[in-house]
């Protein structure tokens, strides 16, 4: 529509370089990602009750967040030199602070696991990839988009 300014909304990721000791000042978005999936995956509990006449009921009693994160190797980059880092490490050494705006406005945040996935590779005459999966740790914070 001519002469209607529309906000311009991106999704904005933070990645704690310092792990879970990060200060906001060390939460950096990584250069060079390029493509992102979220999924959800929740637990559900089913069970078949002699009052439901053979229809199941079901309740979800689990639930479980993580990101799918596609991007370019970006040496000098202190986000994408932290997530390349953690390409051998495992345990709580992969753990850090995430931080996800989303185009709405609304804001997820929480500890997560950073689990590295391709620390390179390509074609000859390409970049290097780097892909990884960050799952939040426990329940993360949400905060709702201001309408």
């Amino acid at each position: 529509m001519a002469g209607v300014a529309y906000p311009v909304h991106t999704n904005k990721f933070k990645i704690g370089t310092n792990g879970t000791e990060s200060t906001t000042d060390q939460m950096v978005m990584p250069a060079d990602l390029e493509n992102f999936s979220p999924a959800i995956d929740g637990q559900t509990v089913e069970w078949f009750a002699m009052d439901a006449e053979g229809w199941a009921k079901n309740m979800v009693t689990g639930k479980k967040f993580s990101i799918d994160f596609k991007g370019k190797r970006s040496v000098g980059d202190p986000g994408n030199d932290y997530i390349a880092g953690l390409a051998m490490k495992m345990g709580n050494d992969v753990m850090t602070k995430f931080s996800w705006e989303m185009v709405s406005g609304a804001k997820l945040e929480g500890l997560a696991t950073i689990n590295v996935t391709t620390p390179g590779g390509g074609d000859t005459t390409a970049l290097d990839a780097l892909e990884f999966t960050l799952t939040l740790y426990g329940k993360p914070t949400f905060t709702p988009a201001l309408s």
